[in-house]
């Protein structure tokens, strides 16, 4: 089984990485690595369906830290999706939106403040009744999902242990925007990058390699610093992008291609008017 998962769970990283270079689109982003998510899972059940488990100690770990990292991942995406796409306009109106979502997980931290104590303190002493299959006491802190859900692939409490795991990713997510949004100069009209980190490195690296900064004498790091503080964005391991854009076999110039047939497109369509 660990053979199994490791390389599975390995797979479907290495594909949700690749995401963040070649989607342009974070909704499309998320929808995508949604289902990598769905098909990994799908292969894992099938495996533990068709295959089982040596005893009971590797099927506590399996539904107790390995299952959980996977379904963890798609209550991540799942909940930035609606997040995202549900988010209104205006800086005030998003603060308050996005603190609504956080105490959205105080009160699922409230509601499960027992089981959080239990799997935080890496005990055991339930873990037959929490994380073997068909082994549920109903007075147990059950969650309705667990009536609904099959039997063959769920125990009692994975589900909540992947709840936990995304909702700590989901929290650092929802400060990241408060934080952004507290620290933003300016008014509600101010520019905001809506293309990808992808495109906007790709720019950075192609005005960096003219030298249209300082007659050539800039370093990079800077200009990355400049562009993040001016759109409020945060780029991560740029030159780690810039690799993978390097490392495309076709298209490698694929943002400033398109902005050089948006522009013709604009230069024509002025000079038919």
């Amino acid at each position: 089984m660990n053979k199994f998962y490791n390389e599975t769970l390995h797979k479907l990283e290495t594909s949700i990485n690749e995401l963040e270079i070649e989607s342009d689109c974070s909704i499309q982003r998320i929808e995508a690595a949604i289902q990598l998510i769905l098909e990994c899972l799908s292969e894992v059940r099938d495996y533990v369906i068709k295959r089982g488990f040596k005893n009971v100690e590797e099927e506590i770990y399996f539904f107790k830290y390995q299952k959980p990292v996977i379904v963890s991942k798609l209550i991540y995406y799942n909940a930035i999706y609606k997040i995202e796409t549900r988010r209104p306009y205006g800086a005030k109106r998003i603060r308050k939106y996005f603190t609504k979502e956080l105490k959205k997980l105080k009160r699922f931290f409230d509601s499960n403040i027992d089981f959080y104590k239990y799997y935080r303190s890496n005990n055991s002493f339930v873990d037959e009744k929490f994380f073997v299959r068909g082994k549920h006491d109903i007075r147990l802190w059950l969650d309705t999902f667990y009536f609904e859900a099959d039997h063959r692939f769920s125990t009692s409490h994975d589900y909540k242990v992947a709840k936990i795991i995304a909702n700590d990713l989901i929290q650092v997510y929802l400060e990241d925007r408060l934080n952004n949004i507290n620290v933003k100069r300016g008014s509600d009209n101010s520019l905001k990058w809506t293309a990808s980190k992808t495109a906007l490195t790709e720019l950075i690296y192609a005005l960096y390699s003219h030298g249209v900064f300082n007659n050539g004498n800039t370093d990079i790091k800077l200009i990355a610093k400049t562009f993040e503080e001016a759109f409020n964005i945060e780029l991560g391991d740029f030159y780690h992008t810039f690799m993978e854009l390097k490392a495309r076999k076709i298209n490698r110039t694929k943002f400033l291609d398109s902005l050089c047939e948006a522009l013709i497109k604009k230069m024509d369509e002025k000079d038919e008017k």
